[in-house]
């Protein structure tokens, strides 16, 4: 078995009204640096110190729980991890994880798995592709799961800066999802499907403003969530006095997003990140390959 490098990027999930459908790879990645060895390492962050018991790690269940699946074992490795992805930030790092594990096994015992099954698996595991399908092939990708298949499309490169507002502190997906309601009535229902069709329509089309104006209309999750992330309001409002083209929840939070004018993030970044001392104010860049193996 070669050495090898796999590298998963996060994602941003839903997109203000895209809810459990829409996703956004970035340039944060989680990697995984294997080299075959005679028994099972993992060392995270680089650190001799950080070896971890194998058998607990998630990504080495993960990669386990694929090779059973086609009927192999997986060859002893040595694996070391490291990841610009914080933990319970409504990141996809979970995602990311589940994507690198499956690639664990595919390249380990040679399975030889299209795209299609990678997503299949990482779906059946996360339970919905949202972040699973940007962490796979990068950029911006709408998703969904009828009938028993996932249909996808990923959207033309967005011209614009991304912002990200990180706190310092988590918040689990179960407890942002314990707030949302069991159900909506049609005029709700009806009402924000088409604020999400607005805003594909108007990503596609360029039109940005209007793209951002209708993210920030969220009725399926936002509405509910918004007491669960600190400086929900003042980072919304404050960023668009700096030409923001709107700011919302990533993925389940507390993490929150802001689409700006190409070549002013900066400029955002650096107001945003005086008025919000205790965040990482991050300029990121859409990552628009996926998952990659060297």
């Amino acid at each position: 078995m070669k050495s090898f490098k796999i590298s998963v990027p996060a994602s941003s999930a839903n997109i203000g009204p895209g809810f459990d459908s829409m996703g956004l790879a970035v340039n944060l990645y989680l990697t995984l640096e294997v080299t075959e060895s005679e028994e099972w390492e993992f060392y995270s962050h680089s650190s001799p110190s950080n070896r971890t018991n194998y058998k607990e790690h998630f990504i080495y269940k993960i990669a386990k729980q694929t090779a059973e699946r086609h009927h192999k074992q997986l060859t002893p490795c040595k694996v070391v991890e490291t990841s610009d992805i914080p933990l319970a930030r409504g990141l996809g790092s979970s995602a990311s994880a589940i994507i690198a594990g499956i690639e664990l096994a595919n390249q380990v015992c040679d399975l030889s798995l299209t795209s299609e099954a990678k997503l299949r698996y990482g779906t059946e595991i996360e339970g919905h592709p949202d972040n699973i399908a940007p962490a796979l092939y990068g950029g911006l990708v709408i998703s969904i799961v009828t009938e028993d298949e996932i249909d996808w499309i990923q959207m033309p490169t967005l011209d614009v800066d991304v912002i990200l507002y990180i706190p310092n502190v988590e918040l689990k997906t179960d407890e942002a999802r314990n707030v949302l309601p069991d159900s909506y009535s049609r005029n709700d229902a009806t009402s924000a499907s088409g604020i999400s069709n607005i805003v594909v329509a108007s990503l596609l089309s360029g039109n940005y403003k209007l793209a951002g104006k209708m993210m920030e209309r969220d009725i399926f999750h936002e509405p509910y969530r918004a007491n669960l992330i600190p400086n929900f309001n003042k980072i919304r409002n404050e960023s668009k006095k700096y030409g923001v083209y709107g700011t919302v929840i990533s993925g389940a939070g507390p993490t929150m997003l802001s689409f700006a004018p190409k070549g002013s993030g900066q400029s955002v970044v650096e107001q945003m990140q005086d008025l919000l001392g205790n965040y990482q104010v991050k300029l990121l860049e859409m990552d628009v390959q996926g998952l990659t193996v060297k």
